[in-house]
């Protein structure tokens, strides 16, 4: 089996984001300076959280890891780097980045997200998209000769898809014959949604539909109830979305109490 090599300056980045608590017993003195154990039980601990067994072989690496971490610290401050304008910055990004994950962190957990505010946003999401979903086809083009057109040669036989692929300037739904897949009308523009909800199954404009976009022929494939996930399904996405909505308001907050000159 391989040895598990842990470079000293790879470790360096490693070991930054450790909290090393007080211990009393030393891994060592290098230069005169104690080497708590707990660097090595702290880099042990991350090891192991990344699915890796911490074996003796193991140990003894980090150990030897934690001795030139330290020497290479001891070697930076010697030659008077952590001195520079450019380190210092550093340190201070680093120290407003720890505090400011410190106290999202203890936003978050002093304003968790509930279930009832979970059930509450579901409960909207569902009143905004109750109803009926729409299976629809478009071609798009420019001017609005060429969609009369198209629904002539369509009136005369000629196949939904294959026109869509060949001259739709919707390039997403172009591709598929002009599929737009299932959909609530409220997903489309008015002009659009208000032409295809007229539409009988299997049926396609008689008139170009003019929008923003330009002029459609639509045809409507199908229509059903709308098909909505259940609130276990989407839990997460609420409770992450509701997490970072209240972020935001306490930042806002924050800005609104300042005095920024």
């Amino acid at each position: 089996m391989k040895k598990l090599i842990l470079p000293a300056l790879a470790l360096a980045t490693l070991m930054g984001t450790l909290a090393v608590p007080a211990q009393a017993q030393n891994l060592a003195i290098v230069n005169g300076k104690p080497i708590p154990m707990s660097r090595v039980d702290a880099l042990a601990q991350q090891v192991a959280r990344s699915g890796r067994q911490i074996t003796p072989e193991m140990m003894e690496e980090l150990k030897k890891a934690v001795v030139d971490r330290e020497l290479l610290v001891q070697e930076a401050q010697k030659q008077g780097l952590d001195g520079s304008t450019e380190f210092k910055s550093q340190m201070e990004f680093t120290r407003d980045s720890l505090l400011i994950r410190d106290l999202v962190t203890n936003f978050q957990k002093n304003n968790p997200i509930t279930d009832a505010e979970i059930q509450a946003e579901y409960d909207k999401f569902v009143a905004n998209n109750a109803g009926k979903e729409y299976r629809a086809r478009h071609i798009l083009v420019e001017k609005e000769d060429e969609a009369k057109a198209i629904i002539a040669q369509l009136k005369k036989g000629a196949k939904f898809e294959a026109i869509a692929k060949k001259q739709s300037k919707d390039p997403g739904s172009g591709a598929n014959g002009g599929d737009l897949d299932w959909a609530a009308p409220g997903n489309y523009v008015k002009e659009f949604s208000e032409a295809m909800i007229k539409l009988g199954k299997g049926k396609t404009t008689e008139t170009p539909v003019k929008t923003q976009f330009g002029y459609h022929i639509i045809r409507l494939e199908d229509v059903r109830e709308a098909q909505l996930p259940k609130i276990e399904e989407i839990k997460p996405q609420i409770s992450q979305q509701l997490g970072q909505q209240k972020l935001m308001k306490f930042q806002e907050d924050l800005r609104t109490r300042a005095k920024i000159e």
